[in-house]
């Protein structure tokens, strides 16, 4: 059996699925300040102590680490960054904790410029005055070499040590170059990495609590798996694993074989996916949160601050919905109204109180100066609006580049979607009205309430690794893994391959992968000529390989899953 787990920041879901059919389903409110009673509560009303070593895969997907950084809910964080000649280093800045240290290595990993350690000590001690407890050291070609990232961060732990929460290094987090997105991606690892060691933590007590044996997984922003221990060292790979569950959910449930729109609607955020002849769009370079891009690979989302529980106010006469959630609907004793008192007010939906709902209505008709029904329309009407209008502006910047699937690149492609998926707990009273304002056809898969749940139960595990061979220098660097080794001057691109694929193969079981032979591809591969007085010298070999993203391997392209 496979024990699936969405933690939203509204409801946490769960669901108990057997030979790829859902046994039994629950859902239960998200208690922010303690998970565990959520997690221990959801668990209860699926299962006893007697089912618990039937478990075979247990995985856990979130929306903690988006909702932190969408909500600006994050920790202040230290960057030193060793960036060189080039850019101005002002492009490089994430705020004013960011500095620019001196040293240089060049595009080959070679030691030009060495660290000035007393320029260092002055800003790690700089951290220690302002009270920062979260760094990330950021070189420019560290991932070609770490030296300098590996020096910096003894110098931090020198200087800050017992007020220093954690570290990260920009070439742990990803072996492809792009240092801007690198910076960024470092930012977000240590922004978010106190709130997510709270919910790992809270997580681990729950699978004490349940006696759990069987490893714990996580859901990343590709759709993939990972196991829930590796996750806190990199904390930043879990941003948009909510969204990217509602896409596995849906890709398991609805059998799509067209362009399609795919909208999860939460209480917090509205996730919008698109789905190009059936298969889920995918970020090539890494997805953008907040204005971050960064070097996450992922399924290609927009979450958008709507939710069936998001705070509804008015301002010079008008609606707005959103961002901000301050706690459950008023009919279930929330502070504010929102847009699911709106829905019980009118009728589509029955929970919570409906008196409390009608009250929490009155000041909002007040101020437009009509009834409470009235009142309650113009809100749906307006939430659905919000959406569409969401959903329309991310069509057409998709349609503006290259259609990238998780498959392949589609030249030419452009979207034209008639489809319209909608899960999550709204996902019944708005659905009508977005299907006529998107002009698409209206699907509701089935267990569309749990369908993150879903995603997550039945993802497949993932990994990349990135290769640099340099056969002048004689070494093979993968900068993901911190390692390097030793190769012969006659090194080949076909030995690269062959080498990254066995690393990749062992990374992936290791991560807890179901499948023994994972399907991995080579998406990029680069061979230069290093040429010195007018003579090749050796070559620089680059290889890139990825685990495929999807639904683990029972589950074949085409089928869904069963009732």
């Amino acid at each position: 059996m496979i024990l699936g787990i969405d933690v939203g920041g509204t409801h946490t879901d769960a669901v108990l699925i057997d030979h790829f059919r859902v046994l039994k389903k629950a859902k239960v409110l998200t208690n922010p300040e303690n998970l565990l009673t959520s997690l221990i509560e959801v668990t209860t009303e699926l299962m006893d102590e007697s089912s618990i070593p039937q478990l075979k895969r247990v995985v856990l997907s979130t929306t903690i680490s988006t909702n932190a950084i969408v909500q600006h809910k994050v920790d202040p964080v230290g960057i030193i960054s060793v960036s060189g000649p080039g850019l101005p280093p002002t492009l490089h800045e994430i705020d004013t904790n960011t500095h620019i240290l001196s040293g240089y290595l060049n595009h080959r990993g070679i030691e030009i410029a060495r660290i000035d350690r007393d320029e260092a000590s002055r800003v790690a001690s700089r951290f220690r005055s302002e009270g920062i407890r979260n760094v990330g050291i950021v070189g420019k070609f560290a991932t070609r070499n770490p030296k300098q990232e590996l020096e910096l961060q003894e110098i931090v732990r020198n200087t800050l040590h017992d007020q220093l929460q954690h570290v990260s290094l920009g070439h742990r987090m990803s072996g492809r170059l792009n240092f801007p997105r690198r910076i960024a991606t470092t930012y977000l690892n240590e922004a978010i990495w106190r709130p997510y060691q709270k919910f790992v933590t809270q997580v681990l007590h729950f699978v004490r609590a349940r006696k759990i044996t069987i490893p714990i997984y996580i859901l990343k922003a590709d759709g993939g798996t990972f196991e829930i221990l590796q996750s806190m060292e990199y904390p930043v790979q879990t941003i948009l694993s909510g969204p990217a569950a509602s896409i596995m959910g849906i890709l398991a449930t609805s059998g799509c074989s067209c362009d399609a729109i795919a909208l999860d609607i939460g209480g917090t955020t509205t996730d919008i996916a698109l789905f190009a002849d059936g298969v889920p769009l995918f970020e090539p370079f890494g997805v953008t949160i907040e204005g971050h891009r960064t070097l996450i690979r992922g399924l290609r989302t927009k979450s958008v601050g709507v939710g069936g529980d998001s705070v509804v106010r008015v301002r010079d006469g008008k609606i707005f919905i959103g961002p901000e959630r301050e706690g459950p609907a008023a009919a279930c004793g929330g502070p504010f109204p929102t847009p699911t008192d709106a829905m019980i007010v009118l009728g589509m939906t029955v929970i919570g109180d409906a008196e409390k709902a009608a009250a929490s209505l009155a000041p909002i008709a007040a101020a437009l100066n009509c009834p409470v029904v009235e009142a309650a329309r113009t809100i749906f009407a307006e939430t659905c609006r919000n959406i569409a209008g969401h959903v329309r502006a991310v069509l057409d910047e998709i349609n503006n580049q290259p259609v990238y699937t998780i498959h392949e690149i589609l030249e030419g492609k452009k979207l034209n979607p008639r489809t319209l998926y909608v899960v999550g707990g709204p996902a019944g009273p708005l659905a009508p009205e977005l299907g006529r304002l998107l002009d698409c056809e209206v699907h509701i898969p089935i267990h569309a309430e749990v369908a993150n749940a879903i995603g997550a139960a039945l993802a497949r595990t993932t990994a990349e690794l990135t290769l640099l061979a340099d056969t002048e220098q004689r070494t093979l660097t993968i900068a993901e893994e911190g390692f390097q080794t030793p190769i012969p001057r006659n090194f080949t691109m076909e030995d690269a391959v062959r080498i990254g694929k066995e690393r990749l193969r062992e990374k992936i079981l290791g991560m807890g992968a179901a499948e023994r032979e994972p399907e991995i591809e080579v998406v990029e591969a680069q061979e230069f000529n290093m040429v010195r007085e007018y003579q090749t010298s050796g070559k620089n070999i680059r290889v890139k390989l990825q685990v495929k993203p999807g639904c683990i391997a029972d589950l074949k392209r085409g089928e869904t899953l069963c009732r």
